[in-house]
């Protein structure tokens, strides 16, 4: 049936008849401003990347500045690096297409598999402006937390990008700052698994992956699926090393199933395994049922523990 004649088609957006209010849509002069205003700050300052709070380019369907902002920014970024792109455009909830051209943004929340494509997460200490009542009721995630969440993400090939909201004055306060400076120490000893790593074959076993929470539109996701331990693992991988990450420092036993010989997941015999950031000798096995590592006597680190897993070849 015909719509109503206060109805616009947005089909090729979203498939369905909207309700559009001319007084809200912008006019050709402020997307001629905003495409003006954001070509100056690429030109000014070459960005390396650029975060857009939009469901895809800005100003579409209204307008196609936004593909000319992210043709311009692309082209000045190749022109800039010998023909090399090494600028990054972020955009919220783009379809399988466009991730292909721009970088799904995935608000307080994460992708429940390994993403084709890269990805970002992004979240907040706290509120994503400064909320003094987060600070007087200690409501800050821990540095334990982002560092999970950080493993869990980069497992998936994605990233996480942490906002720490600012106080009036421009400065952190002193529980952000001992946060920030906890996961500093964790990543000096343990950066090798999350720099420069892709993801395994899975990216992780454990108790938390049995409860699968979907994304609800931009993400947010985030906290509502099964808390982490010292159980659950997240894998990335460099070369002919595999780093296993546990979301805690086990205490017991650790037995990680994906490595064990029936699963067939590994090309060759594993030939080491050791601690991240310490001599130890460990105690492993790998059988048919999985890898064993007894836990160490000591770990270099707080908040996650870093097998480093060397197959032969």
């Amino acid at each position: 049936h015909a719509p109503a004649p206060d109805f616009q088609y947005l089909g090729k957006i979203t498939g369905r008849w909207d309700w559009v209010d001319d007084a809200s849509v912008p006019d050709e002069a402020y997307c001629q401003k905003f495409y003006n205003r954001t070509v100056d700050l690429i030109n000014k300052f070459n960005p390396d990347m650029i975060y857009f709070d939009d469901t895809a380019l800005p100003l579409w369907p209204i307008s196609d500045v936004g593909l000319k902002i992210a043709a311009h920014y692309y082209n000045r970024g190749m022109q800039r690096n010998d023909g090399k792109l090494d600028v990054v455009l972020f955009g919220k909830a783009p379809d399988e297409l466009q991730r292909k051209c721009m970088v799904w943004d995935i608000e307080r929340g994460v992708s429940n598999r390994i993403e084709p494509q890269p990805f970002q997460s992004e979240t907040c200490l706290g509120s994503w402006h400064y909320d003094r009542a987060v600070y007087e009721k200690d409501k800050y995630k821990s540095a334990a937390t982002v560092i999970h969440m950080l493993a869990d993400i980069v497992s998936k090939n994605g990233n996480l990008l942490l906002s720490v909201p600012l106080r009036g004055n421009g400065t952190i306060d002193e529980k952000e700052r001992a946060i920030v400076e906890a996961i500093a120490d964790w990543m000096t000893v343990n950066r090798e698994a999350i720099f420069g790593t892709r993801p395994w074959k899975m990216f992780g076993e454990g108790p938390a992956c049995e409860v699968v929470v979907p994304i609800e539109g931009q993400g947010f996701n985030e906290g509502k699926g099964k808390p982490f331990s010292a159980k659950d693992v997240r894998f990335t991988t460099k070369g002919n090393t595999i780093y296993a990450i546990t979301l805690g420092l086990p205490t017991e036993t650790l037995h990680i199933k994906s490595m064990g010989t029936d699963a067939e997941l590994l090309g060759t015999p594993i030939k080491t395994v050791g601690l991240l950031g310490s001599d130890q000798e460990l105690n492993w096995s790998q059988t048919a049922t999985s890898l064993t590592i007894e836990p160490p006597t000591q770990y270099p680190s707080g908040q996650a523990a870093v097998f480093v897993i060397n197959t032969a070849g």
